[in-house]
């Protein structure tokens, strides 16, 4: 597997730079805090020598600019005088470039051979493998990469099936058997999570909640993990219940209220709670609106009818504030989790499976980003103000105006306004990575700046397409417009040779729906854009673009009664088609961020592969799903027609 660094942020691919060249010469470089790091980034240190490690992440920067870093730095390198000085660069390099940085750092470079270029630090990875996998942040958005690590869980997931489950052993000891019914709870940790549940009507919310609190860190208990015909397996749960549980998660459903077991276990549990004196020992999980169950009716549940997302974060607050024990050595996910789905659900196929993602990756940024400061009697104020006039992506602060525009643009657009300078310039990577003392602009702003300028210029770019905007709760989504999408027309989609055609707007139960999306600009675990499909809803009166509905409750009902019945394939080609209409016959989507400086977008969603695939037959012809009569339009029109 050869890598280009790319997902990596500037400090991970420090680290991954200390971890393979400590390992080739067998020394541990010290590592320090983010920040200023006066030209070291490793050090190895005896008595008599020092070896200084610097690493250059200039992926998109090119040569000439670590070139020139490099000038800059042999003041720093001069002044430290190591025995050795190393470097490690994500820039492509030849002898001849090698050559050149080495004059440019002088002696304390033993040889061009202590510059470590991508392949020879893709050779180390191959040496070192281990370093590989400790280092996640490299191989995520590697498709190869993933398909092998899956492939590997998924073989051991499938692996020989145990005559007895080993969750007893592994929660109360090998010798379980020999254990009085007596045995007291303090010979045990308490850091167990015991699902009280019923069988089988609560058993796809305890295989979604599960794996979710062992990601956080906690060990979970639940009877899907023993439930083998013939194992004396209500004995052995008790006994995980009296001795390991440090709470107990009710769910709380009608099937629940009547379920004798569910009974039994909360009679146990309350008396548990009295034992270790912890009134708040049981935590009901209302999955839907049912009568209280005996025994925990006093209690507060957590409120998972409004949905499982919203709730399970609710149950992380009160589990962090009640500080429930999490695992010390790090996350386990239990994998028999997926056993029971695997042993109860559709039958997976070796056949590896193409998925597409609602990501566009950034394949390009400008390399700096600028700050213009006011000149003369200049207040905050203006600042404010010309930053909301500027046609691209501005901030104000301290006076002037954090942007990736030129001074060009700024002159042209903020005369009347006042007078700027372009007064400091960073690379735009290690702003994201460090911030920008000189501005006391910190890391974590510095990625919110970005993360703003790079979402107006989505806004300003869907409006100069001509889409419709419509503000959303928390984002603002944009929708197919009646003018590029009329109703019932197929916008074709997909690579030539097998294109494909979906609908963006129709009508369906009275009402027109019109597709479109918010979008999330994000900077882990690489640079991207993630799209979320929504859908608005207009009374149908007999014009393109029918009359709108003001009421929040309508509308969320019509989502889920209209787009309830779509399948995934037409989520799918309705996405895709709306990036068609978005770029038009580029393969890119540029952002604006100043007159010659944008953000590019693939205009293609990031595509992985799944190593399996669902052995279900698809039974819908290429252009089956929209004919259903979840998307049938008008009667007098024809899909024929409207497709000409």
């Amino acid at each position: 597997m050869t890598y280009d660094f790319a997902s990596l942020s500037h400090s991970e691919f420090e680290e991954l730079a200390n971890a393979l060249i400590g390992a080739e010469l067998a020394v541990r470089f010290e590592r320090f805090a983010e920040g200023p790091d006066q030209g070291i980034d490793g050090r190895y240190a005896e008595s008599d020598r020092s070896v200084i490690l610097q690493a250059k992440h200039y992926l998109r920067s090119g040569f000439s600019k670590l070139n020139s870093a490099m000038a800059s730095e042999r003041a720093k390198i001069d002044q430290l005088a190591p025995s050795r000085y190393l470097l490690a660069t994500s820039c492509d390099l030849t002898p001849a470039r090698k050559q050149t940085l080495a004059e440019k750092i002088g002696p304390s470079l033993q040889s061009p051979g202590d510059i470590f270029g991508p392949a020879d630090l893709n050779a180390l990875l191959r040496k070192f493998p281990d370093i590989e996998k400790a280092h996640p942040a490299l191989w995520q958005g590697s498709t190869a990469a993933l398909r092998s690590i899956v492939s590997d869980a998924v073989v051991e997931a499938l692996g020989t099936k145990q005559d007895l489950p080993e969750i007893f052993s592994d929660l109360l000891g090998q010798s379980n058997e020999a254990k009085g019914e007596g045995e007291k709870a303090s010979n045990f940790e308490r850091n167990v999570l015991f699902l009280i549940k019923t069988h089988p009507a609560d058993d796809e919310f305890a295989l979604w909640l599960a794996p979710k609190l062992e990601a956080e860190g906690y060990t979970v208990f639940a009877d899907i993990l023993s439930l083998e015909p013939g194992d004396r397996w209500r004995r052995e749960e008790g006994l995980v219940l009296q001795h390991r549980a440090a709470k107990a998660l009710i769910c709380v459903s009608a099937a629940a209220t009547a379920d004798t077991n569910v009974q039994d276990n909360i009679d146990l549990a309350l008396e548990v709670a009295q034992a270790i004196d912890d009134s708040r020992f049981m935590i009901p999980l209302r999955l839907e609106a049912t009568n209280r169950i005996k025994g925990i009716g006093d209690a507060r549940p957590v409120d998972f009818v409004r949905g499982w997302g919203e709730g399970l974060q609710t149950l992380l607050e009160t589990l962090r504030r009640q500080k429930v024990p999490q695992r010390a050595d790090g996350v386990a996910i239990n994998l028999n989790w997926e056993l029971f789905r695997r042993r109860r659900s559709i039958e997976l196929s070796t056949d590896p499976e193409p998925l597409t993602s609602n990501w566009l990756r950034v394949l390009e940024a400008p390399d700096t980003i600028r700050f213009f400061s006011a000149m003369g009697a200049q207040t905050e104020q203006t600042s404010a103000i010309a930053a909301k006039t500027l046609s691209y992506p501005a901030i104000a602060h301290r006076g002037g105006i954090v942007s990736m525009a030129d001074l060009g643009d700024i002159e042209a657009e903020l005369g009347s306004i006042g007078r700027f300078e372009l007064t400091a310039e960073l690379p735009i990577e290690e702003f994201a990575e460090h911030g920008w003392a000189e501005l006391a602009i910190v890391r974590q702003v510095a990625q919110k700046m970005l993360v703003q300028m790079f979402g107006e210029a989505w806004i300003s770019y869907c409006r100069e397409r001509g889409l419709l905007q419509y503000n959303y709760s928390s984002s603002i989504g944009f929708h197919a417009s009646p003018e590029l999408a009329p109703i019932g027309k197929l916008i074709p989609w997909g690579r030539q040779g097998e294109r494909r055609a979906s609908m963006l707007r129709n009508i369906a139960k009275g009402h027109i729906w019109q597709f479109g999306v918010t979008a999330t600009p994000v900077l882990w675990p690489f640079w991207h854009l993630r799209l979320k499909s929504r859908v608005l809803f207009a009374d149908d009166n007999g014009t393109p673009e029918g009359l709108q509905i003001d009421d929040a409750k309508k509308m969320h009902r019509l989502r889920r009664s209209i787009c309830k019945g779509w399948r995934n394939k037409q989520w799918h080609g309705r996405l895709l088609a709306f990036l068609e209409l978005l770029s038009g016959e580029s393969a890119y989507i540029r952002l604006k961020l100043g007159g010659t400086r944008s953000l590019m977008l693939d205009a293609s969603p990031i595509l992985f592969t799944s190593p399996v695939s669902t052995v279900l037959p698809d039974l819908l012809d290429p252009d089956a799903e929209e004919t259903d009569a979840s998307t049938l339009g008008r009667p007098e029109l024809s899909l024929e027609e409207d497709s000409a």
